[in-house]
């Protein structure tokens, strides 16, 4: 089957760089770190966080929504909010039974479901609120944006780790690429920021033990020693390419192919070779009857962690000729784990647009067991009509998205 064009025509984001997606466009390529020392993680081995900066949920959503709500769906709801808005959509006058959402996320209301756990063993289970399930389960972020704006099409929930993101906007290519729904609303959000979280992933040795919370995330450099955890969401409207064309909708840019596959290797390593990246790059490039050579630029996954970045772009070595340039945001925001697929698929079609590449941030001295060509330093002018966004979360699970101008 030849994959109709899917174009982007709505774009919104709550991330650590601010509110909306000029704030956060206007952090990366600022490139100053946005981590920091977080109170609320006081007492973990860990407490650093890149966290929504000055985020009011009762001025945002009004408080009688916003307290029914984990801040996960908060995230997504004010994200959701500027993506369909700057679609120039209506969801008021729009066909709602066409409309479908296409959600990730990799922890759902994690944060409700802890306290609600410490409310029951402090207070007994008379005080455990009877929103628990409608705020904790992960599918209810998905179904609150359908509530929200009235879409009445298909409403799934992907999770696939920390590639929850990417795999659901590849599933909303799908369903627009099958027929049906004329809209579809996709992205991801989480909002991890909890204590058991952060001390399990302190537990797994995945966090960065950096003391300095603005050189604590590293992507590529010879000292990085683990991710820094965000929270956030990213969101996009997406709609085939002639159906845009025909209400004369601006378009932010195309998804022109996506790959996605498995490791079947570990938990949470990657395969050492890096064929399950590797395979789901080749998917997305051929997806999108495209040559390795056609890659302009690279919005790699980048974790900071030592494993990840040494295997990235060994598998991009291999797959892409003339070194195209790469970046990672997560020097800037910090890995917002579910939603992080969507934040750099947006930074991504900016970058596109505007031609210019973030540079990524805290890479001072080049590991030099990794041989790529790192954007660093400042942002980088460039000529680009295609690039690429990677994606990958525990277990394995790899999507590769491939964007074009």
């Amino acid at each position: 089957m030849t994959r109709s064009a899917i174009a982007v025509t709505g774009m919104g984001l709550v991330g650590p760089g601010g509110i909306g997606v000029e704030a956060n466009w206007q952090a990366a390529l600022a490139g100053t770190a946005t981590a920091a020392q977080d109170e609320a993680l006081a007492g973990l081995p860990v407490r650093i966080s890149c966290r929504v900066p000055a985020f009011d949920a009762d001025r945002a959503l009004g408080a009688r929504q916003a307290h029914r709500l984990d801040r996960s769906s908060q995230f997504a709801l004010l994200a959701a909010r500027e993506a369909v808005a700057d679609a120039g959509l209506d969801p008021g006058t729009w066909d709602g039974a066409r409309t479908g959402v296409a959600f990730g996320t990799a922890g759902g209301g994690a944060g409700t479901f802890e306290a609600q756990h410490r409310t029951l063993l402090d207070e007994g289970p008379h005080r455990v609120s009877p929103l628990t399930l409608p705020m904790h389960l992960p599918n209810m972020v998905a179904g609150q944006l359908g509530i929200d704006l009235g879409a009445r099409g298909p409403n799934l929930t992907v999770s696939t780790a920390c590639a929850s993101a990417a795999t659901a906007i590849q599933t909303a290519c799908d369903l627009l690429q099958l027929g049906r729904c004329d809209v579809v609303v996709t992205g991801g959000s989480d909002a991890l920021l909890t204590s058991v979280t952060m001390a399990a992933f302190a537990q797994m040795g995945a966090l960065s033990r950096h003391t300095d919370p603005a050189t604590a995330s590293r992507p590529f450099d010879l000292h990085r020693d683990g991710f820094v955890a965000g929270e956030g969401a990213g969101v996009l409207v997406l709609e085939r390419l002639s159906d845009a064309a025909a209400r004369g909708a601006r378009v932010h840019g195309r998804i022109v192919g996506c790959g996605s596959t498995a490791d079947a290797h570990h938990v949470t390593a990657p395969d050492p070779q890096g064929q399950g990246m590797e395979g789901a790059l080749r998917q997305a490039l051929a997806d999108a009857d495209a040559a390795p050579g056609d890659v302009d630029h690279v919005n790699a996954h980048g974790t900071s962690t030592p494993q990840n970045d040494r295997l990235e772009t060994e598998m991009l070595r291999r797959v892409l000729p003339g070194d195209p340039p790469v970046t990672s945001a997560k020097g800037v925001m910090g890995h917002l784990l579910g939603a992080a697929g969507a934040m750099e698929a947006i930074l991504t079609l900016r970058t596109l647009r505007e031609q210019k590449i973030p540079a990524t941030a805290n890479l001072t001295t080049p590991d030099p067991a990794i041989r790529a060509n790192v954007v660093a330093g400042r942002p980088l002018p460039h000529p680009m009509e295609l690039a690429v966004s990677n994606s990958f979360g525990f277990g394995g699970q790899n999507a590769v998205l491939v964007l074009a101008r």
